[in-house]
């Protein structure tokens, strides 16, 4: 009796004694990404980021946060948030990858806040505005400039489809992603241009009541915008099963691509070595940044609102500030939309 005493003495011993060995161990923290931390900082109270902060600095992940920054982006409200310039699409993309790396919830949260923020500032029309709530200036038109609203209905397609690394997104944004995608895609269908009756190519800007184009920026006239409608075009070629009606919106803008290209020049420095121009080269094939709507003619804007017809005749600062001519839908004209085509016959 008095050796079974002494064995559960001890057996209960050793039991207070893991109990406490588990109560006084560490959780261990969770692993972090230095960037997705700064995003962490960053990100608004509505979800968003900011593309520039109070001050007008831009938001560079780069930079150490110290104290002086640190007040900077303290005083930055809400109304900063924005898919211009890749914003809250970047952070959002980021993040995913660095949560699927690390684990961290933290990210994740983000990722979440964040589409919750982009779901809100669609339009029941299915655009988006370049900044949500803010609505002065062009901020409030429904905006393809610079991929903006490609580049958040591409997260959206992820989200659908549970692709890359957005199947870690609780499940119930699958049905709102779709959605939006839905109703994305029928805003772009609706907003290609007509000319003369056929589809031509998408606008940069378009306001967000009557779905016609707009101007932005003094020197982004209303006009065919050939870098955005690429962005379009891509995004629009990833979709499966595409219906007839986008089918035909791909064939159309590619058509207009291939009927509009600029043979035998690039846009490149001049031999003063100062300004830029129109330079002969025999195998080059570019674009125009904007067309006309009518005529199909290269237009080029300035910081006065006035539109001219050669590059020459704008100022030298907007001459030499602005991608006028690229080469943006080369790849797709000529390797990415043979592919779809044999893929959608």
């Amino acid at each position: 009796m008095k050796i079974l005493n002494q064995i559960f003495f001890t057996l209960v011993c050793l039991s207070l004694s893991a109990c406490a060995v588990a109560q006084n161990t560490n959780v261990a923290p969770a692993q972090t990404d230095a960037t997705a931390e700064k995003m962490l900082i960053y990100q608004l109270s509505n979800g968003g980021w900011p593309k520039q902060l109070e001050d007008k600095s831009v938001v560079k992940y780069e930079t150490p946060i110290d104290d002086a920054l640190m007040a900077k982006i303290k005083a930055t409200t809400y109304l900063h948030a924005t898919i211009d310039n890749k914003a809250t699409s970047r952070e959002i993309n980021y993040l995913v990858k660095a949560y699927q790396s690390t684990r961290n919830q933290a990210y994740l949260k983000a990722v979440e806040k964040g589409l919750d923020y982009l779901l809100k500032a669609q339009y029941a029309n299915g655009g988006w505005p370049q900044y949500y709530p803010d609505k002065s200036l062009y901020r409030a038109e429904i905006t393809y400039n610079d991929d903006a609203m490609a580049n958040v209905l591409n997260i959206m397609l992820n989200i659908a489809t549970q692709s890359d690394d957005f199947d870690v997104v609780d499940k119930a944004y699958v049905a709102k992603a779709q959605e939006a995608v839905a109703k994305g895609v029928d805003c772009m269908l609706k907003t290609q241009v007509l000319q003369k009756g056929k589809p031509g190519i998408w606008a940069a800007q378009y306001d967000q009541n009557s779905l016609k184009p707009a101007k932005a920026r003094n020197f982004e006239p209303a006009s065919l915008s050939t870098s955005e409608s690429v962005g379009i075009v891509r995004f629009l070629m990833r979709l499966k099963n595409p219906s007839p009606a986008v089918k035909s919106a791909i064939q159309n803008a590619v058509a207009w691509f291939e009927a509009n290209q600029i043979k035998g020049y690039r846009f490149d420095k001049l031999p003063d070595g100062k300004d830029k121009g129109l330079i002969a080269g025999q195998n080059s094939v570019i674009w125009a940044r904007f067309y006309d709507f009518d005529t199909n003619q290269p237009i080029f804007g300035d910081r006065d609102n006035s539109v001219k017809t050669n590059v020459a005749d704008i100022s030298f600062e907007r001459r030499n500030g602005y991608g006028w001519y690229g080469t943006w839908p080369a790849n797709l004209v000529y390797k990415e939309y043979p592919k779809w085509q044999k893929a959608n016959p």
